[in-house]
Formats: structure tokens, C-alpha cells, sequence
């Protein structure tokens, strides 16, 4: 590139000194200011690359980017790390193979399947429900934050393999993935044990082909799935890569979720009651039908305020392809666009008081007052999770079972840790005294 065309190039302010954008507790914490010196689009000097970093806070550009001109912009840095322990599933995949991918796993998250999968999602709960009636008889302590992760792992689990799973535990002698919920650091250790899974998952693939039993899962579906151009299936590399996509990103979000709601719930008592209130005037007692969910507006509202304030992906990133431009500043091709869902659901300008609990945020009527991709903890465009509205019926039906059942008392009184690495997690599990109410 000639100097001639570098000086013609509008680039955005930001600072001389190298950084390198991650998802570090360090990068956590410089983002706030970087934002605050520079404003919403940031040009952050790499150390590690040849090109430049954007920072982008502004809900226009990171629509721009996620959804008018997203086929402009591949995935990011940072995925060569999750590439490691997901393989090629539709999070870290590209081009026309993501598009193939997309299109055969997206009828199994249709309304209709998982209005059929929310039993399995209930059974999980009936499960735990029966663990926490014990431990409330007695006005026990419980590690919330263990338990989300537990019973998430369990749902997704469920929701792939269903009554092969009792056989699968059976063989095995209980929960092969039950480390994922103990140990969260996925270094190379993790990476290696989880990928040695793979065996017991080929295995009853291989079962499945062999006996051809019915089944109604996330596994029947993607087995059967047929490429429409092609009318091919998936390679059992490709079923496999997606298997453990959704093990990993399907359980491990809605645990965060699932923690951080139960702790504005515990923080908040105007919140519990009108939570409470709205469950208990759409039915009584035992499992809620699916049809029921539709009318839980205020538990959707409350978990939509726990994703504002902790968004499980707290940062994303995405690369330009060819030369862009985000308002009058230039993209060049290469540049490495950084995305954090956590700093735009702080932005003033559309979140007032943004430190503040309130699920009235997300009534219908206030949501038509902002930028669509102010609130993006599920992303936006084409790449919006897939697991979206799965994720928001998992939590409808936990609350709708909980709630009524159970008080939580919350007990930590040191200020909350945050670990801010792949995931937005608390660095310690965070503890209640749970009642019978």
C-alpha cells in the first residue's frame, strides 16, 4: 500500500500504544476506557498483527456490521481457541459451509420442537426440584452457581440424546460431561478430555444406525438432516463438531444466565413478588404447559435484564474481508473488528441509570425506543445464536417451577468477582439459603 493511499484513509481516533484486545481480565478492564477517551469507534494498534483493531460501541456500526454488510465479515480473533475444543461447529465456522451447517441444524430450534423437547427441559427440573425440597426442608445452604451448571448440562444432554442418555450414564457409570461443570478453565487438558468423549458419542450414533430406534432429539434431527443443494448428510466429523458446539455453548450460557437471574431475583424482593405474582396467575402447581410460556412476559423481561447487565459473551469479534466504511472512517480489509455486548448494554445514550435492575426495560413499548443492536447478548443478523429462544423456554420453565416452591436467601456479602475470559462468569460460586416458601 502506497503512503499516498494510507494518508487518504479517514481512520478513526484512538490510542499510539500497542494493545492487544482479548477477552483478558486486563482487556476487560481497559475497554471502559478506552470508550471514554475515544468514543464509540476506536482504532486500538495491534502487538501480535499486522492490522489494526476497531473497537465498535455504536448500535448503527455493529448493525452495519452484523446484519446490512455482514457477509463482509468473517469471525474474528479469539476462535482459533474455541476452534480447539468446539472443531468446526456453526459458532467458529465460515462461508458456504457455515451456510450448509445453518440450514440443516435451524428446523430442529423451530417452536414446534421445542415446544415438544420443554418436557425433557421439565423432567430436568423435576429432578432438581426433588434435591432442593430436601435441602429447603432444612433450610440448607446451596452453591447456586454449581447447581445452574449442573442442571444445564443435564437440559442439553436431555434435549440430545433423551432416554439414551440413562443408557449412555448407565454404561459409563454416571455423567461422562460432568466434569465440564467442575472444571472451567478449558485449557488443553479440558480440550483433550472433552474431545475423547467424542468415542462415546460415535458410539451411540453408531447404535442409532444400527437399531434405528424412535427418537425425538436434537440428535435424530441432525442425523436425518439433508443438505437441500446436495442431499447429503452430515459426516460424522460434522455431526460431531456440532454435537460438542452445543453441549459446550448450549449449557454453559444458560448457566450464567441461569446464576445471574437467581441473584437479581434474591436482590431484588419487588422483582421476586411481581415474578411470583405473574407464575402463580397463569397456573398453580407442577409443570407449566408450553403455551403457557407465551404469557410470562415479566420472567422474560427479568431475563432479559440479567442478559443486559451479564451477557454470557461479553466480547466477539469479526474480521473485514475486503474495504468497508463505518461512517465517514475507513475499514481496510484485514482489520479485526471487536464487538463487547457487556460495554454497549452500558451506554448511556440508550441505557439510562445503566447499573440499575429493571426488567421494565423490556416491555415491548420501551424496547421500540432503542437500536435493536443496543442489546445484542445473543449477537444479531444471520449469526444470531440459534439457541436464542430455546435459551429464553429453558428459563421460563425453571422460574415457573421454582419461584413458587422456593425462597433464595442470598448469603455472600463481599462485593461479586467477575471473570471476565470466554465467558462472563463470577469467580466464585455464589451461595443461598434456600426455604420452602
Amino acid at each position: 500500500m502506497s503512503a499516498d493511499t494510507q494518508v487518504a484513509r479517514q481512520l478513526p481516533p484512538g490510542p499510539d500504544s500497542p494493545f492487544d484486545i482479548n477477552t483478558t481480565e486486563e482487556a476487560f478492564l481497559k475497554i471502559p476506557e478506552l470508550l471514554a477517551q475515544y468514543g464509540n469507534l476506536v482504532r486500538v494498534p495491534s502487538p501480535q498483527r499486522e492490522s489494526d483493531s476497531y473497537l465498535v460501541n455504536d448500535p448503527e456500526y455493529i448493525r452495519h456490521i452484523l446484519v446490512k454488510n455482514h457477509a463482509n465479515y468473517n469471525k474474528g480473533p479469539g476462535f482459533s481457541r474455541v476452534k480447539m475444543l468446539l472443531g468446526n461447529g456453526i459458532i467458529v465456522s465460515d462461508g458456504a459451509f457455515w451456510r450448509r451447517q445453518r440450514r440443516m441444524i435451524q428446523p430442529a430450534f423451530n417452536r414446534r420442537v421445542i415446544a415438544v423437547l420443554s418436557q425433557q427441559i421439565a423432567q430436568c427440573n423435576r429432578e432438581l426440584f426433588e434435591q432442593w425440597s430436601a435441602k429447603a426442608d432444612n433450610n440448607e445452604t446451596i452453591d447456586l452457581t454449581e447447581a445452574a451448571a449442573e442442571l444445564s448440562l443435564l437440559v442439553i444432554l436431555r434435549v440430545l440424546f433423551s432416554e439414551d442418555l440413562d443408557r449412555l450414564f448407565d454404561e459409563q457409570g454416571g455423567n461422562p460431561f460432568a466434569f465440564l461443570t467442575q472444571d472451567l478453565t478449558r485449557d488443553m487438558k479440558v480440550v483433550l478430555r472433552f474431545r475423547s468423549l467424542t468415542k462415546i458419542m460415535q458410539a451411540l450414533i453408531d447404535w442409532r444406525r444400527e437399531v434405528q430406534p424412535k427418537r425425538f432429539d436434537f440428535l435424530a434431527m441432525f442425523m436425518e438432516a439433508r443438505d437441500k443443494e446436495t442431499g447429503e448428510a452430515m459426516t460424522d466429523k460434522e455431526l460431531m463438531d456440532e454435537l460438542m458446539t452445543l453441549i459446550i455453548a448450549g449449557h454453559e450460557t444458560s448457566a450464567i444466565t441461569l446464576n445471574w437471574s437467581w441473584y437479581f431475583i434474591a436482590n431484588h424482593p419487588d422483582v421476586e413478588q411481581r415474578a411470583l405474582a405473574e407464575v402463580e396467575s397463569i397456573y398453580s402447581t407442577g409443570t407449566p404447559d408450553f403455551d403457557d410460556l407465551t404469557n410470562m412476559n415479566y420472567i422474560r423481561q427479568l431475563v432479559s435484564e440479567a442478559l443486559r447487565h451479564y451477557p454470557p459473551v461479553w466480547l466477539f469479534s469479526r474480521t473485514a474481508i475486503g474495504d468497508d466504511k463505518l461512517g465517514d472512517y475507513d475499514v481496510p480489509a484485514g482489520t479485526d473488528i471487536f464487538i463487547s455486548p457487556y460495554y454497549i448494554h452500558r451506554h448511556p445514550d440508550y441505557w439510562p441509570d445503566a447499573d440499575r435492575f429493571d426488567p421494565e426495560r423490556f416491555t415491548s413499548e420501551a424496547e421500540k425506543t432503542r437500536p435493536a443492536t443496543a442489546y445484542i447478548p445473543f449477537s444479531a443478523g444471520p449469526r444470531r445464536c440459534i439457541g436464542d429462544f430455546f435459551a429464553m423456554v429453558e428459563m421460563q420453565i425453571h422460574f415457573s417451577m421454582m419461584l413458587p416452591a422456593f425462597h433464595m436467601e442470598y448469603l455472600d456479602e463481599t462485593p461479586l468477582e467477575l471473570e471476565p475470559f470466554i465467558n462472563l462468569r463470577t469467580k466464585h460460586g455464589l451461595r443461598y439459603r434456600i426455604s420452602n416458601r
